[in-house]
């Protein structure tokens, strides 16, 4: 292994040389306190910047075993880590040194590595340069006198704020045990009372500051208290399974609490205001989603007898309506093993949610190919297990099959389902069930390894948050809204590289691929998804199955075989 002479000797003998002599540093330095890994050099100044590892050993890093002794733990002390030294980045005005950036959800990153023997931080470096000669002197001020600064402010335990560090490691673990209690208390969701659920603005998702937002509180009929290991006592809204309606006017607070509990599927960071809301980590936001493509997706319980015989066992389209669209997600959200659904009627097509009494008397059921959603939505309950939370404002049609009724009311919420009930009884709707079959289980589909194997010139890449290219193939994945982080993306687009190269058993489904590709996470680390085995993995954080599954099924190239 090199030293830190070698690297100083080197960085000055190739000073004012062309760019691509930076070549000449890829390797392993002993800079007498941490190993640097120089693992891929960009090739001129306009390029990526290069990609190198920071590894320290415990030793020097100080961090017991008791931070990281389980997942949970590990996850919200790398995810800690990289806010420090993406901090100290920041602070030092120093653009050169960089590393992924987490938002408000603590992710799975492949940014930072901890474990009993060392700490690894996978950074990149812009090496710099005056045109496309190489500023040798510059690079030695940013490699030997720069980062060993950083690493030490950062990733030294002695350097740390030790109590806002095991406040972070603790939050994230009463989240994770919340979210695992609710199945034992019978809910989908909790919502802790006091939590800030409005964001400061539509373009950032930090919390609105406690002095102008409504702090949540819930209504006393959905109350309950949890124990959790570190806060003790937490009390809020707990939701039950079954069907629950959220109502009430505009700009009262509807939208905002479901998309708290949208992202509730995720831990969050302390001070975020939502640390209490959490959610069933399966729930998956259905929406319409005009134009996306679908590949044999069995929508029959929705949508049957349309015009000139088109199969609706196997439907399939390169521009799906509103409501074909919205009836694939639901089938491919219970096709990724989801047990709550999240709905909003904004965001929903009228005419798949409900066929009023007047409209089912002017357009009798055998012209009508949609079984609207207000005819599954106990039917999804009941037999399938299945939870929604429908967010709506103008279809009381929904009261009579609801079993809680929430009226939200200047943010806050209010249990009117006796209400609603009562109403139902005196308003009694005229409209019929259109239901022609019960509801069946979810045909598994096989996708097929071609639709993955690509030009040898092709590339899978990302291209911000929410698209993926594979080759010229684009997938879009602007409505998967819980999708929050460009690193998940980065993810995604490994994953589809994987399904290109993958052997073994080529009858799994798509959800049994999924499955086993988050095992294998599991067991070795998300830098398995990416290839580079002992080098910088690249930039990548853990998407959840069902956000696996919605990629997988916009990709227009997609092929399958339902089994």
């Amino acid at each position: 292994m090199m030293r830190t002479e070698d690297l100083r000797s080197t960085l000055r003998r190739i000073d004012g040389k062309g760019y691509k002599a930076y070549k000449e540093l890829q390797g392993d330095y002993d800079l007498e306190g941490f190993i640097l890994h120089v693992d891929n050099v960009q090739s001129d100044p306009f390029a990526p910047p290069s990609k190198m590892r920071v590894s320290l050993p415990q030793s020097r890093a100080g961090f017991p075993e008791e931070m990281f002794s389980n997942r949970v733990r590990r996850v919200a002390l790398e995810d800690y880590l990289t806010r420090c030294f993406h901090r100290v980045c920041s602070r030092s005005g120093k653009r050169d040194v960089g590393i992924d950036r987490p938002g408000q959800e603590i992710l799975e990153r492949t940014a930072m590595r901890v474990t009993s023997e060392r700490v690894e931080a996978r950074i990149t470096v812009g090496l710099p340069a005056k045109g496309r000669s190489i500023m040798g002197r510059k690079a030695e001020e940013i490699l030997l006198r720069d980062l060993p600064d950083m690493v030490d402010q950062s990733l030294v335990l002695r350097s740390l704020d030790r109590e806002r560090l095991w406040r972070h490691l603790q939050v994230c673990e009463d989240q994770e045990v919340l979210r695992g209690e609710l199945a034992n208390r019978g809910l989908v969701a909790f919502v802790g009372n006091d939590s800030i659920l409005p964001r400061k603005s539509g373009v950032s998702d930090e919390p609105m500051p406690r002095g102008k937002a409504i702090s949540f509180l819930s209504s006393p009929e959905q109350e309950v208290s949890l124990e959790l290991p570190h806060q003790g006592q937490v009390t809020g809204m707990g939701v039950s399974r079954g069907v629950t309606l959220v109502a009430g006017g505009g700009y009262h607070g509807k939208s905002t609490l479901l998309k708290a509990l949208e992202r509730g599927v995720y831990n969050h960071v302390p001070d975020d205001g939502r640390e209490f809301v959490v959610c069933d980590y399966s729930a998956v936001k259905i929406r319409a989603e005009d134009g996306r493509s679908v590949t044999e997706v069995n929508i029959e319980p929705f949508i049957s007898d349309l015009p000139f015989g088109e199969d609706t066992s196997r439907f399939a389209s390169d521009n799906a309506s509103g409501s074909t669209s919205q009836a694939a997600n639901i089938m491919e959200a219970l096709e990724a093993d989801s047990r709550l659904l999240l709905l909003d009627e904004d965001t929903s097509a009228t005419n798949f949610m409900i066929r009023d009494g007047r409209m089912q008397h002017l357009v009798a059921k055998e012209d009508e190919p949609i079984t609207p959603f207000i005819d599954r939505v106990r039917e999804l309950s009941t037999k399938m297990g299945v939870s929604t939370i429908l967010v709506l404002g103008g279809s009381g049609d929904y009261f009579e099959l609801a079993d809680t009724v929430l009226m939200l009311k200047e943010y806050q919420p209010y249990d009117v389902t006796a209400r609603a009930k009562e109403l139902a009884e005196i308003y009694a709707t005229q409209r019929k069930t259109e239901i022609k079959e019960p509801l069946e289980g979810v045909a598994p589909r096989v996708p097929l390894r071609r639709s993955f194997q690509l030009g040898q010139k092709d590339k899978i890449k990302t291209k911000g948050l929410h698209t993926v290219l594979l080759g010229r193939i684009t997938v879009d994945l602007s409505q998967v809204e819980q999708l929050v982080d460009e690193s998940q993306s980065r993810a995604i687009a490994a994953f589809f590289k994987q399904l290109g190269e993958e052997g073994g058993n080529r009858e799994m489904s798509l959800s049994e691929k999924v499955d086993a590709a988050l095992e294998s996470i599991g067991e070795k680390g998300l830098d398995v998804l990416s290839g580079f085995r002992g080098k910088h993995p690249g930039y990548m954080a853990l998407p959840r199955k069902q956000e696996l599954c919605a990629a997988v099924n916009r990709y227009r190239g997609l092929q399958v075989r339902q089994r």
